[in-house]
């Protein structure tokens, strides 16, 4: 049954003096002293408006997504949600593989309608005002949101904080009308899910991508979580302290020989960097880390695909998923890729959507 949500159609418009302050600051810029060590040991508004957007209230605050429509009319809905630090940019290039599949070497009952939500305090949703916006308040307002669109099959996608939203969709007493879900990264505590030692070559692996996670990746992670308000300061004030701070992740976390542009081009990058200074939300987007931890570790009924992509930040083993997804309808270890799936191999990434919600149409 559907909820009634106050749903308002939506265009993105960039004021101009937003980019002549942007110029100006980067015409002043004080840059810092060269690393001491080489490499990196140390350290768009038309594509948008070419879609239907609109946002919701829900819950107090208002929803930024993008609805977009196959031409088949038995397409399956289907919820896609991204992470820190992506936007909605993450699927532009699987957008139409999604609902036109034919013209993308897919058949005509792989067709998708797509709803994209900017995350509360992301790209153009409202930023919360008060505490309290963690995984569990923004997976309630998207099933919300499905619903008031008056969808009674859907299915939900996420990689990043979207796994963890989609896992928790879907764990406990989910929605009727959530028919399956995808997550193209999954965590799991190796810590927790090794007895002694770790049994088998996909537990060692487990357990090494865990501890260069935890030694070498993760004080981005305990910075935002403990101190996203000084985040806010730095990345509102300071558009190359912005652009450093999220073009560092995307560098460590995709799948590349040390040329990021191997995989991605630099406008591609500095579209998803424009998305956070644009809409001021480096702070606003930190504050999940705070709200929230990292764990895909939940009892799911409903059919479960998870895609683990070799470049990912963590690896997990299916036996580790069997002991919390009861009905696995697809596991893959993908041959390419890393955390930012949609956006590096959207072919990959496709495919793994398509083979995983097969099993539930």
């Amino acid at each position: 049954m559907s909820t009634a949500v106050d749903i308002r159609p939506f265009h993105l418009s960039i004021d101009n003096t937003q980019l002549v302050d942007l110029q100006k600051r980067l015409d002043f810029v004080r840059w810092p002293d060269n690393e001491t060590v080489p490499g990196w040991t140390q350290g768009a508004p038309a594509w948008f408006n070419s879609y239907p957007q609109f946002v919701a209230g829900v819950d107090g605050e208002e929803i930024h997504f993008l609805r977009i429509k196959s031409s088949n009319k038995n397409a399956l809905p289907l919820l896609l949600i991204y992470g820190w630090p992506g936007s909605v940019l993450e699927f532009r290039k699987v957008v139409d593989p999604l609902i036109n599949p034919e013209a993308h070497g897919g058949s005509e009952e792989d067709a998708f309608h797509l709803v994209v939500p900017s995350l509360p305090g992301y790209g153009w949703s409202s930023k919360p005002k008060a505490a309290g916006w963690n995984h569990q308040r923004i997976s309630d307002a998207f099933v919300t949101l499905m619903e008031s669109l008056g969808y009674d099959r859907w299915v939900a996608q996420g990689g990043d904080w979207g796994a963890d939203i989609v896992a928790i969709m879907a764990s406990n007493k989910p929605p009727q009308s959530l028919i399956g879900v995808h997550m193209n990264s999954v965590f799991f505590e190796a810590h927790k899910e090794i007895a002694n030692e770790p049994s088998n070559v996909g537990e060692e692996l487990a357990l090494k991508r865990q501890l260069r996670l935890e030694e070498d990746e993760n004080g981005y992670f305990k910075l935002q979580a403990t101190r996203p308000q000084t985040i806010a300061y730095s990345s509102a004030d300071s558009p190359v302290g912005q652009a450093a701070w999220i073009y560092e992740k995307i560098y460590h976390w995709t799948q590349h020989s040390g040329d990021l542009q191997e995989v991605l081009t630099m406008d591609e990058i500095l579209d998803d960097i424009m998305v956070y200074w644009l809409s001021n939300s480096g702070g606003s987007s930190a504050r999940l880390y705070w709200e929230d931890d990292d764990n895909t570790a939940l009892p799911i009924s409903i059919p479960v695909g998870v895609s683990i992509f070799p470049g990912d930040l963590n690896y997990a083993p299916r036996s580790w998923g069997e002991r919390y997804y009861s009905n696995i309808v697809h596991w893959r270890d993908v041959e390419k890729g890393g955390h930012f799936a949609a956006w590096e191999v959207p072919g990959l990434f496709v495919r793994e959507v398509r083979d995983t919600f097969r099993h539930v149409r």
